[in-house]
C-alpha cells in the first residue's frame, strides 16, 4: 500500500518511522510520502489560507494551493481522504474496507478546514473521495487524525503484525465486541489476584468467561 499525507506541518508524521510502522516500510508492505502544503503557496508568504466568503472567524485553505498538491497523488487507484469534524465517524469496518485499498491520500485540514470545492473538484472527476472524522470533538488540524487512521488501518495488512492470530482476539473484532480483560505474571499484584478462571486450564470455560467479559464491556460503553 502507498500512503501519501499533505500537511503544512510534515514532522508530525515522524512516528510513522517507528514500530510496527517502520518494519512495515522496511518489509516493503507500506511506502508513505509526507508532503509540504506550503510549498505549494505561489507568494513570498507561502500563504495557504484566506478569509473565509460569507464572513465569520477563522481561515479557510485556499483551493488553488490544495488542487496544486493533490493534482500529482491523485490517481485512478488513489482513495482521498479529508479530515473534518463533519465527516463520517471512522471505525473498525472503514479501517478494513481501506486496509484494501492500494493508495490513500490524506488531507490535512487546518483552520476552518479545506474549501470545499476540492472535495466537489475530485468527486467530479470520478474519484473515490471520504470526509472522516475520528471522534465528536475538533482537533488543531487533521495531522493526528490521520495518524490514528493510518495506524489501524495498516496493522489490517497481511504480514504487518508479526502474530496475525491478534487480529481475531483484538479489540473491537469485527462481532463489534471490545476485547476482554488481558492479565500476564505475576498471579497476585497489589493485593489483586488473576481471575481463577483463567488459570483452571480449562479452555472451554475460558473461552465463555472471556467471551461473557467482552460483550459486558461492549454493554458498558454503549
Amino acid at each position: 500500500m502507498r500512503i501519501d499525507a499533505v500537511t503544512i506541518f510534515p514532522d508530525y508524521f515522524s512516528p510513522l518511522k517507528l514500530s510496527l510502522l517502520g518494519k512495515a516500510q522496511e518489509s516493503q508492505l507500506v511506502s508513505f510520502g509526507i508532503h509540504d502544503l506550503r510549498s505549494f503557496a505561489t507568494n513570498v508568504h507561502n500563504q495557504v489560507d484566506d478569509t473565509p466568503y460569507g464572513g465569520g472567524a477563522g481561515m479557510v485553505m485556499m483551493p488553488e494551493i490544495w488542487g496544486a498538491a493533490l493534482d500529482p497523488l491523485m490517481t485512478v487507484d488513489s482513495d482521498l481522504i479529508i479530515l473534518t469534524p463533519a465527516g463520517k465517524r471512522f471505525d473498525q469496518p472503514m479501517a478494513q474496507s481501506l486496509s484494501n485499498a492500494s493508495h490513500l491520500v490524506f488531507a490535512c485540514g487546518r483552520y476552518e478546514g479545506i474549501d470545499d470545492r476540492v472535495r466537489q473538484h475530485y468527486l467530479s472527476q470520478g474519484f473515490r473521495v471520504h470526509e472522516v472524522s475520528i471522534g465528536d470533538y475538533v482537533l488543531g488540524g487533521g495531522e493526528v487524525a490521520s495518524l490514528v487512521m493510518i495506524e489501524a488501518i495498516t496493522r489490517l495488512i497481511p504480514g504487518v503484525l508479526g502474530n496475525p492470530g491478534s487480529l481475531a482476539e483484538e479489540s473491537h473484532n469485527q462481532e463489534g465486541y471490545l476485547e476482554y480483560p488481558n492479565y500476564t505474571k505475576p498471579q497476585q499484584w497489589r493485593g489483586i489476584s488473576v481471575p481463577e478462571i483463567l488459570l483452571s486450564g480449562n479452555h472451554g470455560e475460558i473461552a465463555k468467561w472471556r467471551d461473557a467479559q467482552a460483550k459486558a464491556r461492549g454493554e458498558k460503553n454503549l
